[in-house]
């Protein structure tokens, strides 16, 4: 399974793709790197021009799935607004291309890759570095971020994928159903 993981931003939009098998064991870097905008460009051109770029990064690397850091509350309430609308553009992109999508709060990422969920930047980081073998610190931090968040993607999509099977095969065994009724 391949990952595009977005870490939105209205003036630098991080994003990533990493490769893996579906429980989350073993992952590889494919490419990351980040959208930069230009601060004078009005927010509608930057709007069109993250989904330009994200739709050429699908197009280019085929991710299976797209998972995409939640908005955090800024005591700036046109920051959390202008960061909901990036997030709106890349969930459009993600959907369009018919690519399965993962939501994920700050909180859980830095849990999921640091262990804490109160981490600091540089520790998830670094933690990126080491889970994707790789000799150096992605950079800038909001590329690394944006594969924080694929790995989260990988942990948490294939419990997911496990608890949707389990509930599959106790409808169709009711033997188990059964069983497990009786336990209750």
């Amino acid at each position: 399974m391949r990952v595009l993981g977005i870490d939105p931003g209205s003036e630098t939009t991080g994003w990533g793709v990493v490769e893996g098998d579906s429980n989350g064991q073993r992952y590889r870097l494919i490419e990351f790197g980040v959208i930069k905008l230009s601060s004078s460009a009005t927010f509608s051109s930057r709007l069109l021009s993250i989904s330009r770029a994200l739709e050429e990064v699908i197009e280019r690397l085929s991710p299976d799935a797209c998972a995409i850091e939640e908005a955090f509350y800024s005591v700036n309430p046109k920051v959390t607004l202008k960061l909901g609308q990036v997030r709106g553009v890349a969930l459009l992109v993600a959907e369009r291309a018919a690519l399965q999508i993962g939501e994920y709060s700050p909180r859980r990422v830095k849990q999921t890759v640091a262990g804490y969920g109160n981490a600091e930047k540089q520790q998830v980081q670094q933690m990126v570095r080491v889970l994707l073998s790789l000799g150096t610190v992605p950079q800038p931090h909001d590329a690394a971020d944006a594969l924080a968040v694929a790995i989260c993607h990988f942990h948490h999509a294939g419990i997911s994928e496990r608890l949707i099977a389990a509930d599959v095969r106790t409808k169709v065994d009711p033997t188990i159903a059964a069983a497990t009724r009786r336990r209750a």
